[in-house]
């Protein structure tokens, strides 16, 4: 009997991580067709929540499984291969919901269980059109009001926004961040203006506030100190699952096309070989990567937080390049609409979200190139 490695989802949870690779079969049957009608995927979302997968992921006191991290990277990766506009919301989903349930009071986090359980949809209106990358560092104030507080601004690239029941978000309450659960209000308007080049199923909608109340008893306490969160956690795997999609997509083509001059399959030619020799290793080890840093969340520890840098960037990194070679090997056949182009469109995507590449660079550089008590003082 092969032992799996310590990194991989538990054994018990196997069945979880079975169910949504059986889902993900479907889900990958109309992935075209949503990329390009842009039709949010709801069926898709509402058959996880039928199997259970969503409200396992809660922990056991609140009606769920305590699904490990290491299983729920699994289930996000098989979803993103199959459908990524899929996993993109339900990562969004599940983070927002999760974060309520671990952000708030006994009481509300209960409300916040049961709601997930019940069926309802969650999204995040985090991320401000001029923060960037900054969601969690809001610039947007909620003024006093009774009972409450009052926001009136935008937030963007709410992913599922237009099915949602209720909404993580976050304002400035006397220049502090604060976080609150917020129900789908009349205020809120979503502004049809999503067209994008990848996940275009995923319908990442602009919100705009129109004195909408914020409930005082419906905000999170103060953080008790830094904790791992579904969103960080699940974004390096919705890279994996599309880099996967690649390495599936231009196997197949270098396999069943010929060259027309000597009639040997492409996967014949050596720089052919050679490529995906790279690629392949290359996800094998961002791989690896992105289940340790599931493996340190489930263990809680700080080491999370830094990890998620790390595997974010080298994920987005592989699907960029599994996706760009994908290209490269279809040639002619693979720049026309189809599985190869679309791949390239959605492995985009990863790169760009918060944090991106380039702030996750910057982040794991500057920890690397500070100047440490050691170092001392050089004139």
């Amino acid at each position: 009997m092969t032992a799996s490695h310590p990194f991989a989802p538990p054994a018990h949870e196997q069945n979880w991580v079975t169910a949504a690779t059986e889902l993900a079969a479907d889900f990958a049957k109309t992935a075209a067709d949503r990329d390009r009608t842009c039709d949010l995927p709801i069926e898709h979302l509402r058959a996880l929540h039928e199997a259970g997968i969503d409200a396992a992921i809660l922990p056991t006191a609140l009606g769920g499984e305590g699904l490990s991290y290491r299983s729920y990277g699994a289930i996000v990766r098989a979803v993103s291969a199959a459908c990524p506009s899929t996993a993109c919301i339900w990562v969004m989903h599940m983070g927002a919901a999760i974060g309520l349930v671990e952000m708030s009071t006994p009481d509300n986090a209960k409300f916040w269980a049961d709601e997930l359980i019940g069926g309802a949809r969650f999204a995040n209106a985090l991320s401000e059109p001029s923060s960037g990358n900054l969601f969690l560092q809001p610039l947007q104030h909620a003024e006093p009001a009774n009972g409450g507080y009052r926001l009136s601004g935008a937030k963007r690239f709410s992913s599922g926004c237009e099915v949602a029941d209720h909404f993580l978000i976050n304002a400035l309450v006397d220049d502090r961040p604060a976080f609150f659960g917020l129900d789908a209000d009349p205020t809120m308007t979503f502004v049809p203006i999503w067209d994008t080049m990848g996940l275009r199923a995923s319908r990442s909608q602009l919100i705009t506030f129109a004195d909408t109340f914020l409930p005082e008893d419906r905000r999170c306490p103060p953080s008790t100190g830094p904790r791992p969160n579904h969103i960080g956690a699940g974004l390096a795997f919705l890279s994996l699952g599309i880099a996967d999609a690649a390495i599936a997509a231009l196997t197949v083509h270098a396999r069943t096309r010929t060259i027309p001059t000597t009639g040997d399959p492409l996967a014949g030619m050596q720089w052919v070989r050679l490529a995906v020799g790279d690629v392949a290793s290359r996800l094998e080890a961002a791989a690896m990567y992105a289940q340790h840093m599931t493996w340190l969340a489930d263990q809680n520890d700080p080491g999370f937080l830094s990890a998620t840098m790390h595997a974010k960037l080298l994920a987005n990194s592989i699907a960029r390049d599994a996706a760009d070679l994908g290209l490269r090997i279809g040639g002619g056949s693979g720049y026309i609409r189809g599985d190869t182009e679309r791949i390239f469109r959605d492995a985009q995507a990863g790169w760009l979200m918060a944090y991106s590449g380039e702030i996750c660079q910057d982040t794991i550089g500057t920890s690397l190139l500070s100047p440490t008590p050691q170092d001392g003082h050089h004139g």
